[in-house]
């Protein structure tokens, strides 16, 4: 292998974490641009392997690799597919208003915002969680600064509830396929994730006094859909139940709770053949899809060069817990898919306790920068009033939640562990 090659590998490397953070700036989806850099890597891998031995070692990288990406694709398409179609029936909507009062303080409401966020983004993605959750907030027509506020909540609150479930945030489902954490250690994490979005919420409540109007809205929904969400909750306990006990990985699961979707649907005579029940594929955000298959390829090639060495120094000279709470700060500017995954293909050692708060940390600790996160991204780009500078205003309380959080996580995990 050419002595180069490892410069150009980082040097592409650099340029897609460049793209992904000046995404707004270039107009270029971040997607495209990853995609095509972790292709062009590889094929450099081969193109420059000088021999037989280093050929088959960059080819069983490369199946390693895709068998890691091919899991956590499969798994999210199945979980976005369920959310999509329960969203485009409006089942997820009515489940909201369901709960909600006409009148109602609010104070109240942002807590009541909150906790949806924190619940609802522990079952579905992260994007689709705050797509719903800032419709509401718009919905109730408030002030701009107190839009903000309800903004700001529902962005920490949509990456903290997603960081204790494995159906919740992409870097849990990495950490989790990588035999780190078990799936009930990671539900232990729910109470301090919990706890900090609560904390958030009470002090950017103080200041508010008044009562909110909520416009309630009925859809019409069909027992075809009603049964397809009893099998998307039942998918979710299946799956947390056949991995405990029988050690059956999520993905298959999910496939097969999805399959049973496609059926029930065909049963109810829902699948037709002017509106068959697999457009519901295509109606998943697939450059979300495209963009973690670019970075765990641009993260895989780097480890065939030996360039994630560097995060495991890290953690030689300082301890895990400091240096998994800095992770959690550097998510915030660097996004925390590559983060995790440099972690992980670089094989640092930690123990069950560290690794649950480096879950929370990188689960959470995007929600310090509107830009940290695709709840932040999505939000900014639905509300007018959210741009860096104003949610920048509330860093201070954001970073209290954040720390607080995280304390309880090493609390919990130093006591229940």
């Amino acid at each position: 292998m050419p002595d180069f090659l490892p410069y150009l590998l980082i040097a592409l490397a650099f340029l897609g974490l460049l793209a992904v953070v000046l995404e707004e700036v270039i107009h270029v989806n971040k997607a495209q641009v990853v995609l095509f850099l972790g292709a062009l890597s590889w094929v450099l891998l081969f193109v420059f392997s000088s021999d037989t031995h280093t050929h088959e070692l960059v080819q069983e990288g490369l199946q390693e690799n895709i068998g890691e990406i091919a899991s956590l694709w499969l798994f999210l398409l199945a979980a976005m597919t369920f959310v999509a179609y329960l969203n485009k029936k409006g089942l997820i909507e009515s489940l909201i208003y369901r709960f909600l009062p006409r009148q109602v303080s609010e104070r109240k409401l942002l807590i009541m915002a909150g906790l949806f966020s924190f619940v609802f983004s522990s079952l579905a993605d992260n994007i689709t969680a705050t797509l719903i959750s800032v419709a509401l907030i718009l919905s109730l027509n408030l002030s701009a600064a107190k839009t903000l506020r309800f903004a700001t909540v529902v962005v920490f609150a949509v990456n903290s509830g997603g960081v204790a479930m494995i159906t919740g945030d992409v870097t849990t489902l990495m950490i989790f396929l990588a035999g780190k954490v078990s799936i009930t250690n990671l539900l232990l994490l729910s109470l301090p994730a919990l706890t900090a979005v609560l904390l958030l919420a009470a002090m950017l409540s103080w200041s508010l006094r008044d009562h909110a109007i909520i416009q309630h809205k009925e859809n019409d929904l069909a027992r075809v859909d009603l049964a397809i969400a009893a099998i998307f909750i039942l998918t979710i306990l299946a799956t947390i139940a056949g991995n405990v006990m029988f050690d059956i990985p999520p993905v298959l699961s999910f496939l097969t709770g999805l399959s049973v979707m496609f059926l029930v649907a065909r049963a109810y005579g829902e699948d037709t053949e002017n509106h068959p029940i697999l457009n519901y594929i295509r109606q998943i955000e697939f450059d979300t899809l495209l963009f973690f298959l670019g970075i765990l390829l641009i993260v895989g090639s780097l480890k065939e060069i030996h360039a994630l060495d560097s995060f495991v120094a890290l953690y030689q000279h300082m301890p895990a817990w400091a240096a998994n709470y800095l992770m959690g700060l550097l998510s915030a500017v660097i996004d925390n898919v590559p983060l995790t995954a440099a972690l992980l293909k670089a094989d640092v050692t930690m123990t069950l306790q560290e690794w649950m708060a480096l879950t929370y940390a990188v689960g959470v600790g995007g929600s310090l920068l509107i830009i940290g996160s695709a709840a932040g991204i999505v939000a900014m780009s639905k509300i007018d009033e959210l741009t860096f500078g104003s949610y920048l205003k509330f860093f201070i309380a954001l970073i209290i939640a954040y720390s607080v959080g995280y304390s309880s996580v090493l609390l919990l995990g130093h006591y229940v562990l």
